[in-house]
């Protein structure tokens, strides 16, 4: 894949309208599964923000919200995961937001369960939506919040593993990543991304098993 000639990235920070999305499926089937961690997570900072993401916009639901004289724009896909560039593309586009502003929640299977990583660019590392975006948005450099769900057990099966629901622990720790996802983002655009990265780039009481390479 041929990205476009880098050049410099502007800050979440320092712009007025704020894009974060939030990956996942659509459709009553695939709520609160592993894989729509993001839409979760998205959820819990509309309720930091005092919106609902409950209106539909082209390819996706989204919220709106102001905060200290900044505009919030939250967003939930409407598209499958492996088509979340073609969301991604119409709200950069509506918004004029550079696709290198946009924050993007979403799972991990390469990080311990109740994990999270918040850094800019990166490979995708197998997950189809972000593989969408990167090609749609022809660039890796964007904002992430990754959240780390484990890898399945020997005898499951990785796709059924992101399908699936958490259970007893993991379940009863959902909420509390999610609403920890949501104040990452927020730190991302409240202190800027290296004060964001030292304070929640850390081992977690809900970590299983060790981090792999970034």
């Amino acid at each position: 894949m041929r990205w476009r000639r880098r050049v410099p990235v502007p800050a979440a920070e320092d712009r007025e309208t704020l894009l974060v999305i939030g990956l996942g499926n659509p459709g009553p089937d695939y709520a609160h599964t592993r894989h729509n961690a993001g839409y979760d997570a998205v959820d819990a900072l509309a309720g930091r923000l005092g919106t609902r993401v409950d209106r539909r916009e082209g390819a996706a639901r989204v919220g709106r919200a102001d905060r200290d004289g900044r505009r919030w724009l939250l967003a939930k896909p409407l598209t499958f995961m492996n088509e979340s560039g073609r969301a991604g593309v119409q709200l950069t586009t509506a918004e004029r937001v550079p696709p290198t502003a946009a924050i993007v929640i979403h799972d991990d299977l390469d990080l311990p369960f109740g994990r999270l990583r918040v850094r800019r660019g990166g490979g995708a590392g197998g997950h189809n939506g972000i593989r969408s975006l990167q090609a749609a948005w022809r660039t890796p450099e964007f904002l992430r919040v990754r959240i780390g769900i484990g890898r399945p057990p020997p005898d499951q099966d990785a796709i059924d593993h992101v399908l699936s629901r958490p259970q007893g622990v993991q379940r009863q720790a959902w909420p509390e990543l999610m609403a920890r996802a949501a104040a990452a983002a927020l730190a991302i655009v409240e202190v800027g991304l290296p004060a964001a990265m030292d304070q929640f780039n850390q081992r977690s009481g809900t970590d299983r098993g060790e981090d792999r390479p970034l």
